[in-house]
């Protein structure tokens, strides 16, 4: 028996066939997996566990009702209580206040100019004609600073007393090995290049 194909029919073979009843049959089979309804039961058993022992880590949190009620209740304060602040820091002052407070009480806290003798440091330029004269001077490193009447330069607490056209004074004082202070008028001048 022959099969003739028409024009415009379409010509199955067996193996053709046996795929498409393969996936037919297929997507009849009921699946095996869990259900929905399987999944909601099971997601309700977990809720449930987890709420009972939250419930348990917090009872055994709190105090006993019983402890609250004798001592007057939350918030009691006791009469004998009485703080000293004596020998204690300020709870609401910063940490970095009390450093530099406990410094400057002690006057070790010295600036970046009194780490220098005066003659390592050099003096750049003036501006002197105003009312307030201001001196940039250099350190060995080459970071230059401002200075005016009454700044704190050198490691003999040094204080600038006098700025003028072309120098700086300042008044050094010294202890002997006999324990004498002793003042010293220290000049700085501004170097000028040689040559042309």
């Amino acid at each position: 028996m022959a099969m003739f194909a028409r024009e415009g029919s379409v010509r199955f073979t067996p193996v053709a066939i046996a795929i498409i009843a393969a996936v037919l049959l297929g997507c009849q089979e009921e699946s095996t997996g869990p259900s929905t309804a399987d999944f909601n039961a099971e997601r309700a058993a977990v809720a449930a566990r987890a709420k009972k022992k939250s419930k348990k880590v917090v009872e055994a949190a709190r105090p006993a009702p019983k402890a609250a009620a004798e001592e007057g209740g939350f918030g009691k304060v006791d009469q004998g209580f009485a703080y000293d602040p004596n020998g204690r820091r300020d709870p609401f002052r910063s940490f970095e206040w009390d450093r530099l407070g406990q410094a400057a009480e002690d006057e070790t806290l010295r600036g970046p100019l009194e780490q220098f003798d005066v003659t390592q440091l050099s003096l750049v330029a003036i501006v002197w004609n105003t009312g307030n004269a201001r001196a940039l001077v250099q350190d060995p490193s080459g970071v230059s600073y401002i200075i005016s009447t009454g700044a704190r330069i050198g490691k003999n607490e040094g204080r600038v007393t006098h700025i003028a056209d072309n120098l700086v004074v300042v008044k050094e004082t010294y202890v002997d090995y006999l324990g004498q202070e002793t003042t010293k008028d220290i000049e700085m001048r501004i170097r000028r290049s040689e040559g042309g």
